[in-house]
């Protein structure tokens, strides 16, 4: 998927804005020489923006607009290093709406659908983001925030909810709850709009079956607006992405080179139209692939499959590398076990180990379905792991994103 003329006009016109502003990427552009880029093969020289790079510009060196055009800022949700600090405009609080709206159309929700708002508001660009879209549609918003699982229910019960927004954690502790309680007669929900997280089809499978429900899963980071740039449509062949607001790369995480479309890599996006903080060529670290084709629906957005899992979640372990992703699909393959799970590496003994905890319910042989879980992860990555089965709850339920690695190496 090549950068269109029309596309290249718009970096360009980011350029100048960056280098007016002499922010970060500005002064990288700078020394690089370059002033604007004329083709494809121009654009792919441009240099990558990283997170480091970001960070080091706290608190405001990302600001690329006049400080008086700036309404709001955002920042982003991770607990580690310096926060980074993004700059809005009016124009991009606009911007990031309509895309939202675009989101919520896109899933089939209407002006007559009230919206129970879960993830957090604050700094952090979740609930507003949720919210901002809403209200551009015209339908009703229900602003919760996280926790409160009892106000949660009790709302969405007196409310009639028809649409939950959520990590697919707190969705699942939702649907779980609404199981326990016996009040799924009482619930009219129709949709869920789900992001945040990576989530396992087998996690999707179980929150869709447990609510009656249809999800949808949408696509964003704080550094590129925040969740509602892309979702995927009715047919869940991939997640469109809206390219007249951001151009998207996917390279190889090594070299940095473009892939061929339909190949795995990482996302790379250019913001297009951002005043506050442009980012051009922003290593997201999230691992997925370029749909190629039309999507049965007709838009011609193009699409991303679902987001296998970021480059810094690989573990190494005995020497092996190993991401969630892959314990996921194994574990997807046991009908017996719920959708949650826990893996803890230790150090023990001079060696590495590695235990996953998994649930099902008391009428399974844990012992037996502990030997066949192991022996399929080993077959997998090429090492056994320690396999603990446990009853169905007692692993932890989260209402924001669940911890589903814990590496005690470095505690």
């Amino acid at each position: 998927m090549k950068i269109t003329e029309s596309q290249l006009a718009l970096v360009n016109d980011r350029i100048r804005a960056l280098i007016a502003s002499n922010s970060f990427y500005g002064k990288k552009l700078e020394e690089a020489g370059i002033t604007e880029v004329k083709t494809a093969e121009d654009f792919e020289k441009l240099p990558f923006s990283e997170k480091k790079d970001l960070r080091d510009a706290y608190p405001l060196g990302l600001m690329t607009a006049p400080e008086e055009e700036i309404v709001r800022i955002h920042s982003s949700s991770g607990t580690t290093g310096t926060p980074v600090i993004i700059p809005y405009t009016q124009k991009d609080v606009d911007d990031w709406g309509e895309m939202f709206k675009r989101c919520y159309e896109t899933a089939g929700i209407t002006n007559k659908d009230r919206i129970q708002i879960t993830p957090g508001y604050g700094l952090w660009t979740a609930g507003i983001g949720f919210q901002n879209g809403c209200e551009k549609l015209g339908a009703m918003a229900i602003p919760m925030g996280p926790g409160n699982t009892d106000k949660q229910l009790e709302m969405m019960v007196n409310l009639e909810s028809s649409v939950i927004c959520s990590t697919s954690s707190y969705a699942l502790l939702l649907a779980e709850e609404i199981e326990k309680r016996g009040i799924k007669d009482k619930i009219k929900l129709k949709k869920g709009v789900i992001g945040s997280e990576r989530w396992s089809e087998k996690m999707r499978n179980s929150i869709a079956e447990k609510l009656g429900i249809e999800l949808y899963d949408i696509y964003g980071l704080t550094e590129i607006y925040g969740p509602g740039i892309g979702i995927n449509c009715e047919h869940n062949t991939g997640m469109h992405i809206w390219d007249d607001y951001l151009y998207l790369e996917i390279i190889d995480p090594v070299t940095g080179k473009n892939v061929p479309d339909g190949e795995e890599g990482e996302i790379v996006i250019t913001t297009l139209v951002k005043e506050g903080a442009p980012l051009i060529r922003y290593r997201t670290h999230d691992l997925s692939r370029i749909i190629p084709g039309e999507c049965p629906c007709g838009r011609k957005y193009p699409r991303i499959d679902t987001i296998k899992g970021r480059t810094d979640d690989m573990m190494k372990i005995k020497g092996v590398n190993v991401f969630p992703s892959q314990i996921e699909e194994v574990l997807g393959q046991f009908p017996e076990i719920s959708s949650e799970y826990q893996i803890r590496i230790s150090h023990l003994d001079g060696k590495d180990t590695m235990r996953i905890y998994v649930e099902t319910n008391g009428s399974v042989d844990f012992e037996n379905l502990s030997k066949r879980i192991a022996e399929k992860v080993k077959s997998r990555i090429g090492f056994t792991p320690i396999v603990k089965v446990v009853e169905n709850g007692v692993l932890p339920r989260s209402m924001k994103k669940t911890a589903r690695v814990i590496d005690e190496r470095f505690d």
